[in-house]
């Protein structure tokens, strides 16, 4: 695809961040926005930091990451630990080297809090005594995930709706902040952002819901198609990390475990991402300033939305 080269002249340096759920087309349309801008991309996709998950987390093709130069692609190892707070630092101390150079930057990912912690900076929480993580970890390992989400939909019913139901380190962290303050962890979110000395342009990308459960059906496929099934064998042993505690991992794991079948794991890998977009799609639909697209439209004519908005 070519594009005519527009000159601009910004305020402020210019990040672009593509947003949307699992297999919509994300990185696609950040390559193309990259490559027409002589730019670079910023991955925020949480599970792609890990070097040693690459065909479960849907890493970047080879071609594609020779496109365009990308960050944050298989930079962290599983056994790192690695917050989100790390991420934002680290994100931040990227983009002030690369507006150095560059007027726009691209970010892309479907992690919806990761994203917001470049966009407007992180929360501020109060210290928590390590004891009751440890508790919470316990009591997980004895009763399950359930109780504690139970215990979650409780304390906070809207932070529930929020977060992953199905990421134990996330409904423990809610549930830590509340047992140690009994106050629910949304009462601590912020209401303003951090100010940032870059402008921020949201773009969003959108489908049918048929269309994107297709996709991530066929994404599923293709994966088994090219090795997931060796690549989870290989991590296997490391199932207890919080990186292993991601979908198309987890399923997996059970089939090793002897508890289902390869076909009904499959089939469970798809249906969890299926409902892990949805959850996607709840936290961007929620954000007044993302501004949405089909996803089947033209690369051309999102970048002429870009560069209008940037010259107004």
């Amino acid at each position: 695809m070519k594009f005519n080269q527009v000159v601009m002249t910004f305020k402020k340096p210019l990040l672009v961040v593509v947003m949307g759920t699992t297999a919509i087309g994300k990185t696609s349309l950040a390559i193309s926005i990259a490559k027409f801008f002589s730019s670079e991309v910023i991955s925020a996709d949480s599970r792609q930091f890990f070097k040693e998950m690459s065909v479960g987390t849907a890493v970047p093709s080879e071609n594609e990451l020779a496109e365009v130069p990308h960050h944050f692609i298989q930079n962290k190892s599983i056994f790192d630990k690695y917050s989100v707070g790390d991420f934002e630092r680290e994100a931040i101390q990227k983009l002030t080297e690369l507006f150095k150079n560059n007027d726009l930057v691209v970010m892309v990912g479907g992690s919806g809090l990761y994203v917001d912690a470049v966009i407007k900076g992180l929360d501020h929480f109060p210290n928590v005594d390590p004891s009751i993580r440890k508790e919470l970890n316990n009591e997980l390992e004895a009763h399950g995930l359930q109780q504690l989400q139970q215990e979650l939909q409780a304390a906070d019913p809207g932070h529930y709706k929020k977060v992953d139901h199905n990421n134990p380190h996330r409904i423990i962290r809610a549930l830590e902040i509340f047992r140690a303050t009994g106050k629910p962890y949304s009462s601590f979110l912020k209401d303003e952002n951090v100010p940032r000395n870059f402008d921020t342009l949201q773009i969003g990308l959108t489908a049918k819901r048929s269309t994107v459960y297709d996709r991530i059906n066929t994404r599923v496929d293709q994966m088994m198609t090219n090795g997931l099934l060796e690549e989870a064998k290989k991590l296997y042993k490391h199932r207890a990390l919080n990186a292993m505690q991601t979908v198309g991992y987890r399923e997996l794991f059970q089939y090793f475990d002897g508890t289902l079948s390869l076909d009904t794991a499959i089939e469970e890998i798809k249906k969890n991402t299926r409902r892990f977009a949805k959850r996607q799609g709840t936290w961007f639909r929620k954000n007044p300033d993302i501004h949405w697209f089909d996803a089947s439209e033209d690369h051309h004519t999102i970048i002429e939305f870009i560069t209008q908005r940037k010259a107004l």
